[in-house]
């Protein structure tokens, strides 16, 4: 039914409110408390297991790794490894961005050979990234070298597709423009090529520093000696499903407070971008 101009309209919530906040807080505590109830062989009778401790052996007790994650940091255990696991990370994403980068402006602008190494390149992106894990443990140990080997093959092609493809559509009159006021061919990358290629950089940024989070802990869990990757993989060997859930709550609160320095860095760096809905009503 239509408003029939005398009802007030209901106004939508804001993404980032306060009530919005609250929803979305009120919903994760009531997801804990069900997982808590659900897995504590006190509070229910057993449903899915003839036993009511084999729900807290699989699927783990919230409050317990709660103990773990406050034991880990008021003990200072975890910072080595989460200081491992950023520097791998951060390493991942600038070489793999820088690299794809260049080689997306490189080929962008070389038709010739970006049809030679086209076919190449699908190659390698179609290639399961993961199994170049045991390559580059051979070639560069259980060190640093292989997580960040890893997760620059994972940053690379994302960056590289969104840059060659910010090069491939740049406007022709915009060049033509660009052109015919005598702009050589340095100013026309670095007014031009440039500006517009960042512009898809910066679009892919939130992908490339997950999938660079991503490549350092895989690389972590199929072998290292430490890293929250490593403390996951220890865990689980020994069947301790409370710590690894307290890894993974790690790992996924410094994979948002990662994602927020991109969200920063993006708003302070693309400023000059109009925003939304700006250019509509222009």
């Amino acid at each position: 039914m239509r408003n029939s101009g005398n009802e007030p309209r209901k106004r939508p919530l804001k993404p980032g409110g306060l009530r919005m906040r609250a929803y979305q807080l009120l919903l994760a505590l009531v997801l804990l408390a069900l997982w808590q109830v659900a897995t504590s062989p006190t509070l229910l009778p057993p449903i899915f297991f003839d036993d009511p401790n084999k729900a807290a052996f699989f699927f783990g007790e919230p409050l317990k790794a709660a103990v773990r994650i406050w034991v880990w940091f008021t003990t200072g255990e975890i910072y080595r490894h989460l200081w491992v696991t950023l520097i791998e990370t951060l390493l991942a994403f600038v070489i793999g961005t820088v690299s794809g980068l260049v080689v997306g402006i490189w080929l962008g602008l070389a038709p010739t050979a970006s049809a030679v190494f086209d076919p190449y390149i699908k190659a390698a992106n179609a290639m399961p990234r993961v199994i170049l894990a045991p390559i580059f443990f051979l070639w560069f140990g259980l060190g640093i070298a292989s997580k960040v080997a890893l997760g620059v093959t994972l940053v690379f092609f994302i960056v590289f597709f969104n840059v060659y493809q910010g090069v491939r559509e740049v406007s022709p009159v915009v060049l033509a423009n660009a052109r015919m006021l005598g702009a050589s061919p340095r100013q026309l990358l670095r007014f031009v090529y440039l500006p517009s290629a960042m512009s898809w950089v910066f679009a892919s940024l939130h992908n490339s520093v997950g999938l660079a989070f991503v490549g350092a802990v895989v690389g972590e869990y199929l072998g290292s000696s430490e890293g929250v990757g490593y403390l996951i993989q220890q865990a689980e060997g020994v069947f301790d499903i409370n710590t690894v859930v307290a890894g993974i709550v790690v790992l996924t609160a410094f994979a948002l407070a990662l994602d927020g320095i991109v969200s920063l860095a993006e708003r302070r760096l693309m400023v000059w971008q109009p925003k939304s809905g700006e250019t509509e009503r222009l």
